[in-house]
């Protein structure tokens, strides 16, 4: 079959599994992978002892700290300092690790796409 025979459409497509199989689109996918997935198994194991804690030692979260400041409040409150710490170390991560691999495989994909070639 000539490349007369395929349909304009179907002859400009990008082979995009051969892309997503490419040793740079693998790579990202690793690094990716290698920040979210411990920092995801830590956060989850951090609130989920939270949890624990509130339902099994409820006694010892009510533990006054400062006035009617309490453990449970103060274990509570840094719930939320943990997600905005993981959330700026994800944003610096990406920024320095994935963001430059990325804007490389973009780059590629786009001149391959102007270019017409598959």
């Amino acid at each position: 079959m000539s490349s007369a025979d395929i349909p304009q459409k179907e002859q400009h497509r990008i082979d995009y599994p051969a892309f997503e199989a490419s040793p740079a689109f693998v790579q990202l996918k690793k690094r990716h992978r290698s920040f979210v997935i411990p920092v995801l198994v830590a956060a989850m194991l951090w609130y989920l002892l939270y949890v624990i804690l509130a339902t099994y030692a409820s006694a010892w979260m009510a533990t006054p700290v400062f006035g009617v400041i309490n453990i449970g409040l103060i274990l509570g409150l840094l719930q939320f300092v943990t997600t905005f710490a993981i959330t700026s170390w994800y944003v610096s991560y990406a920024n320095k690790k994935l963001d430059p691999l990325a804007a490389e495989l973009r780059h590629e994909l786009e001149t391959k796409q102007k270019a017409g070639v598959a």
